[in-house]
């Protein structure tokens, strides 16, 4: 569903409702990134004026700052729950096959929000594209915190490198965003997940996961 499409359902509200405002300029930014989403754009997808975007969510950074904390805490959260998983293979298993139904649902903007939003930032939009860069890397960073967990619990094999397991997690994911936003489907995405998952069970696992 496209940004054109939601504002064309959702029209101008009687009364300014901020938490589905908020959600349309999010889904804004996840279509067409940040410095792709022009103000005319966030004015016709949140039926709101300019000044009384400013007034309520204050810059357009600040705006898409809050966007950005909506799709986290939304749903990116997967991410999140994919790490507090008992096992390492648990945690590869659920991350990338929520990534998947994520990523290629039609209910929203296809892909990520994190990576797309990063798209062709110029030097005027650093904050962000920094902003989105340490996000990643945290993920990546937690990742490989978690995998280093697994190692001393034998959960995982003695010899492996979780800052480079975390990473070829990172890029199994990064690649299923790309793939999404080129027309992979769920079930194919599926696929690449289980494939990723049985690769690592394979590669790393003590044979202790199931």
């Amino acid at each position: 569903m496209t940004v054109e499409t939601l504002a064309k359902k959702r029209g101008r509200p009687v009364a300014f409702d901020y938490e589905t405002a908020l959600q349309n300029a999010m889904h804004a930014f996840w279509q067409h990134g940040y410095e792709g989403t022009s103000m005319s754009t966030l004015m016709a997808v949140m039926g709101m004026n300019k000044a009384s975007i400013y007034a309520a969510y204050g810059s357009k950074e600040a705006l898409f700052k809050k966007a950005l904390e909506r799709y986290v805490q939304g749903p990116a959260s997967f991410l999140a729950a994919s790490l507090a998983q008992p096992t390492a293979l648990a945690v590869v298993q659920l991350m990338l096959s929520q990534a998947a139904q994520m990523l290629a649902d039609q209910s929203h903007p296809v892909g990520c929000l994190v990576t797309q939003g990063a798209l062709a930032c110029s030097a005027e939009s650093a904050e962000i594209k920094a902003l989105l860069g340490g996000y990643r890397q945290t993920l990546e960073q937690q990742l490989a915190q978690r995998f280093t967990r697994a190692v001393s619990e034998q959960d995982l094999l003695a010899t492996t490198d979780p800052v480079i397991l975390a990473k070829l997690v990172m890029t199994v994911h990064q690649g299923m965003v790309v793939q999404a936003v080129g027309g992979a489907t769920q079930a194919e995405l599926f696929n690449v997940a289980a494939m990723a998952t049985q690769l690592v069970a394979q590669g790393y696992t003590t044979g202790q996961v199931k």
